[in-house]
């Protein structure tokens, strides 16, 4: 590790000769400034790591020179030292965003305390990090070889996605090379689990909440009429990327509960959402609503009717309800309802659908620029966060915090990073979607799927007599034999969803209260 090196700025410099030298024997380097014009001169002739700046000094005051270095080097870490204990003095060196702030008379553990605070911080925690994961990679891996229950895949699902975002702020490539490992080794085994028991949750009691079921069991109990409640469904939002946006969230909202639950298959939109407004199964939807249920092969879009199948739901489960549905698929939408937000202040339930998240993926595939922002997870979740801090998404939430509402968040389905191909030929009716397929006379690898021969066992509607149902497995992504290369290398790497993967299957939906 290379020596620090220390500006240390104080008039009476000489006083301070012993906290110098203890610091010189813990290998860091410093120099020695008695008033604040020099120290604003010396940071142009020479590289410095941190400052040490006395607040109370004869010509240029601490606080001035404080805010001239900042002007010149504002990522220079500056650590305010000064007798007094006045709250202007402070108030005013914290808005000039100091690393730290000492009151005299300061002790050599002190000082060195806050050299490790602001300099080693980040490796401190990158060994802290890195240690911990290492333990715990042991019980993760005892854990696959024996989960072998719903509940069990969500606690490892939570603890895999917990990992990632540790590891992301470390440089540790091999630590998460090792996680990336143990994520696909994790689908591999996930999906054995759903192949062998995803038909058996429409046939008993013992089954995860499915997409159909959230809004009666999760959704309704936690409606607060009396200050109104605001339910935003982000599209194809997966559990790690509402994990980074939750920090920014709670400045406005605290969390009071998080429930998981499992989206249908296929995890593509027009099931698992028409699904979650509905309350009904694929199946029953096109029985029972047969205006506004469509087959992959029916002409139109597919998710026109969710506020209908809503307030048929809300119907149907006889709740007095008050309420709205928006749909923002455009910037332009997501403004006019911030500017127009108040008139829902009147509703016992606001449902907003969020689809710029769904955007972001499909547009992936087909611009190379997205393609270079979200090259890897990491990168896709630092992308949302910086759309949602930039989205008329976030001016609602603030807003509905403002007005009193209860904040429900949740999504449809996930979404994964595809990067092998699985040939499959079916007639010239097979469905579009790269990660599940439907229609007659599906010929494919079965090691790489979930095949279906009969859809109604999973509640599934057929759209032929003889049409089945194939899920791609783990990263797999559906490919045509004709024009094979090509189809490979436009999407290969790209973000799908439908198929079977802890990122599409396994949702979050979090309550919230605002602060």
């Amino acid at each position: 590790m290379s020596t620090a090196k220390i500006l240390w700025v104080d008039d009476e410099i000489q006083l301070l000769k012993p906290h110098m030298l203890f610091l010189e024997k813990k290998n860091y380097n410093v120099t020695p400034c008695t008033n604040g014009a020099d120290a604003v001169q010396m940071i142009d002739e020479e590289p410095f790591d941190i400052i040490f700046l006395d607040e109370n000094m004869p010509g240029l005051s601490g606080l001035e020179t404080l805010s001239q270095i900042k002007e010149k080097l504002p990522n220079l870490p500056v650590i305010m030292i000064t007798k007094s204990e006045e709250e202007y003095i402070m108030e005013e060196a914290i808005g000039s965003k100091i690393a730290d702030y000492l009151i005299k008379p300061v002790n050599p553990n002190q000082i060195l305390l806050s050299l490790k605070k602001n300099l080693d911080n980040s490796r401190l925690i990158s060994e802290k990090t890195t240690s911990s994961y290492q333990q715990e990679f042991r019980k993760i891996s005892m854990n696959l070889a024996m989960v072998n229950t719903y509940e069990d895949w969500i606690e490892l699902y939570k603890k895999l996605v917990h990992w990632e975002i540790q590891l992301e702020s470390i440089s540790d490539v091999g630590m998460t090379e090792i996680l990336e490992s143990q994520k696909n080794e994790a689908n591999s085994q996930f999906f054995k689990f759903i192949k062998k028991n995803y038909q058996s949750w429409f046939e008993g009691d013992d089954h995860p909440v499915l997409s159909h079921e959230l809004f009666k069991q999760i959704v309704v109990p936690q409606i607060d009429k009396e200050n109104g409640t605001l339910l935003i469904v982000i599209d194809n939002l997966r559990y790690d990327q509402l994990r980074v946006l939750e920090p920014i969230i709670n400045d406005y909202y605290k969390t009071v509960d998080e429930t998981t639950f499992f989206s249908i298959l296929p995890t593509a939109t027009q099931y698992a959402r028409n699904a979650i407004f509905s309350g009904l199964t694929p199946l029953k939807m096109e029985k029972n609503h047969p205006n506004y249920w469509k087959n992959d092969t029916d002409e139109g879009g597919k998710n026109l009717f969710e506020h209908d199948f809503l307030t048929a739901q809300i119907k149907r489960l006889n709740l007095d309800l008050k309420h709205d549905y928006y749909k923002i698929t455009s910037l332009s939408r997501g403004k006019d309802l911030v500017n127009n937000f108040e008139k829902i202040k009147e509703n016992d339930l606001t449902v907003v659908v969020y689809n710029f998240v769904d955007m972001l993926s499909h547009s992936r595939t087909e611009m190379d620029m997205i393609k270079e922002l979200a090259n890897n997870d990491k990168a896709y979740r630092s992308l949302t966060v910086s759309w949602f801090k930039n989205s008329p998404l976030l001016e609602m939430i603030q807003k509905s915090q403002k007005m009193g509402l209860k904040l429900i968040i949740t999504t449809d389905h996930g979404t994964i990073n595809t990067t092998r191909p699985s040939k499959v030929i079916g007639d010239k009716n097979i469905s579009s979607n790269l990660r599940y397929k439907t229609g007659r006379s599906l010929s494919y690898n079965n090691k790489e799927v979930y095949a279906v021969q009969n859809p109604k066992s999973i509640q599934l509607p057929s759209i032929y007599m003889s049409s089945s149902f194939i899920f791609a497995k783990e990263d797999y992504f559906f490919a045509y034999p004709n024009n094979f290369n090509h189809f490979v290398k436009y999407y290969k790497n790209t973000y799908q969803h439908g198929g079977i993967s802890l990122e599409e299957m396994i949702i979050p939906c979090i309550s919230l209260e605002p602060r």
